[in-house]
């Protein structure tokens, strides 16, 4: 099956999630990039937006999710994840990286990132 992906990357949000109380009271920066694997070979020979995923629909779906306050940045990503399957049904696989930036780790670290991909199949299964 052809795969060709689409790909927001280095979208930035103020948000609140964490794990400690203080980190969803005061909030932070995140980062999330997106890549969608699909067949987009409909869009490519007919120039028709709905022969694709929309990435300003795509984009959506990320600031709501990211809207919606979680502990974990794990439960972020899967959220993700489970609203694009969910909302295009051509959608063959997923790749969501979401990082908080100044990670309250103690230390010095730029940025704490997981990173989730799943293929439609697992999920169906």
């Amino acid at each position: 099956m052809l795969q060709d992906t689409i790909s927001l990357e280095g979208l930035e949000f103020f948000a609140y999630h964490g794990f400690y109380p203080e980190e969803r009271k005061i909030g932070n920066r995140f980062g999330v990039d997106i890549t969608v694997g699909t067949d987009f070979t409909g869009a490519a020979m007919l120039d028709k937006l709905k022969q694709t995923v929309n990435y300003e629909l795509l984009y959506n779906i990320v600031k709501n999710e990211m809207n919606s306050p979680a502990k974990l940045l794990e439960h972020l990503a899967y959220n993700i994840l489970l609203r694009v399957f969910a909302d295009f049904p051509t959608v063959i696989s997923v790749r969501v990286s979401v990082r908080k930036f100044n990670p309250p780790i103690g230390g010095v670290g730029r940025a704490a990132v997981v990173t989730m991909q799943r293929q439609r199949s697992e999920l169906d299964a």
